[in-house]
């Protein structure tokens, strides 16, 4: 920040606290305070206990925080989504002065963070919606940051936004990503992209567990090996760490103690919906969003076991072809991603820069992988129709992981294991390949149906077929 502003945070939940703790370990003075006044009390000890209280100030309420801060101030926000930020902006509104920022950096909705961003502004105060992934680990030691506001806002905090921010190299993994809801909509599409990359890693899991009947174990070494290639990303490393615990109790594999039910907070599904919404199809991320979903209904799928059978066959494929189907899976993926921020970014007006998108994802984040440099070079150079997939690094994988891809979701198929995302992945690579589907039938019915009339090869438009002559 500059140098005459006053840090504040608001909000000491899991990830409020270690960003806090980030802020102080890396010599900013921050005022700190909560609705519960012992939170602040228990993180005040936390701090001094890590030798980090000198520059800390705690108040018993959000009122007293500002009221001891200097102008001009900036509060971060770490509430909860939805109407605890609306009530926290509502209480912080006749307390600020102008000139003083609002910095939300939670996981709220892109669409909300537009809104606010007007009425705020509109009262004389600054306001920067700010995406910020990596989880507890990653908001104390370095989370991937993504800002959206004004470049005035920007300029303002980023000092400390970089200074806090994951390194790659020496590189912050924090930026300026456009206007108001910016930031935080390249959040929301991190974490479908995440949602996708979590069920494709599960689904080749599942393979190997249930169809070549490996241990949690042995699959997790598979995984540790293939973090050393081409899937080298912090979601197969944990994988492999996950795989091969043991749970303290029962001394079984800690993933065989787990209920298999996906919770989520919603940022996938939001993914999904905009995805449509703006006339796109992230049929992987949709995919990943509806297996979640199903796992929620154990006693349903307990009762379509019994009426269709819940066995699963074996199947016969080796190591190399399950890593170009997940490796081409997670190409699908991110592609699906960045077609979405394309379509937002357009719609409405952000130019957002994908290569520093990319490049912000690197480290610090959940969906942090070796493809993102690849991806970055991708977007700088000229590639065909913006996508990714016509990158000629990614169509050297494409080409080379079809195969395994199609044997993967074949065998996986006809020995009855549920791939949703796998065979979606596969499902977008053959569309883009055709270069003539079966759409011009869907048009004909919508003739014949509704008289909406379609585009002819010679490109004459609004004509009509001869079921209406």
């Amino acid at each position: 920040m500059s140098n005459t502003a006053t840090l504040g945070l608001y909000g000491l939940g899991t990830m409020g606290s270690a960003l806090a703790l980030n802020i102080l370990d890396n010599g900013f003075a921050l005022h700190v305070s909560n609705r519960s006044a012992d939170a602040v009390r228990d993180f005040v000890s936390e701090a001094k206990g890590e030798d980090l209280a000198a520059d800390l100030h705690g108040a018993d309420s959000l009122e007293a925080m500002v009221d001891a801060m200097a102008t001009p101030r900036a509060i971060i926000m770490m509430v909860p989504s939805g109407k605890p930020v609306d009530a926290t902006i509502d209480t912080l509104i006749p307390l600020l002065s102008e000139g003083d920022t609002i910095i939300d950096a939670g996981n709220s909705d892109f669409r909300d963070t537009i809104a606010r961003t007007k009425d705020v502004e509109a009262k004389g105060l600054t306001y920067i919606g700010m995406g910020v992934s990596g989880g507890e680990e990653g908001a104390r030691r370095g989370p991937s940051i993504m800002v959206g506001g004004t470049p005035a806002a920007w300029d303002a905090v980023r000092p400390v936004i970089e200074a806090i921010a994951a390194k790659f190299g020496d590189e912050p993994c924090a930026d300026h990503l456009g206007p108001d809801g910016a930031g935080h909509f390249v959040k929301t599409v991190h974490n479908g992209i995440e949602y996708a990359d979590m069920e494709l890693i599960a689904e080749t899991y599942g393979l190997m567990r249930h169809g070549r009947g490996q241990s949690p174990a042995e699959v997790g070494a598979v995984f540790e090996g293939w973090n050393t290639g081409k899937l080298d990303s912090y979601l197969v490393e944990i994988t492999a760490a996950v795989l091969q615990a043991t749970d303290s109790e029962t001394g079984k594999p800690a993933v065989d103690v787990i209920l298999d039910a996906a919770g989520q907070k919603g940022t996938g599904r939001w993914t999904a919906i905009e995805a449509i919404r703006m006339g796109q199809s992230a049929n992987v991320i949709e995919a990943a969003v509806a297996a979640r979903a199903w796992s929620a209904e154990g006693e349903e799928r307990d009762i379509g076991a019994e009426l269709f059978g819940g066995e699963r066959g074996a199947i016969d494929l080796p190591d190399a072809d399950l890593e170009a189907a997940l490796l081409a899976g997670r190409i699908v993926s991110y592609a699906q991603g960045f077609r979405i921020l394309a379509a937002a970014s357009t719609e409405f007006d952000w130019s957002i820069d994908y290569a520093r998108t990319a490049e912000v994802w690197r480290a610090g984040c959940i969906i942090r992988s070796a493809l993102l440099d690849d991806i970055a070079t991708a977007f700088r150079a000229d590639l065909p129709k913006g996508e990714l997939i016509f990158a000629p690094t990614f169509v050297t994988l494409l080409r080379d992981g079809l195969p395994s891809l199609r044997r993967v979701v074949a065998a996986a198929s006809s020995a009855g294991h549920p791939i949703p995302a796998l065979a979606s992945a596969l499902a977008f690579l053959d569309t883009m390949r055709v270069a003539r589907g079966t759409t011009d039938l869907i048009q004909a019915q919508r003739d014949f149906f509704g008289r909406h009339g379609f585009v002819r090869l010679d490109g004459r438009r609004d004509q009509h077929g001869p079921w209406w002559e």
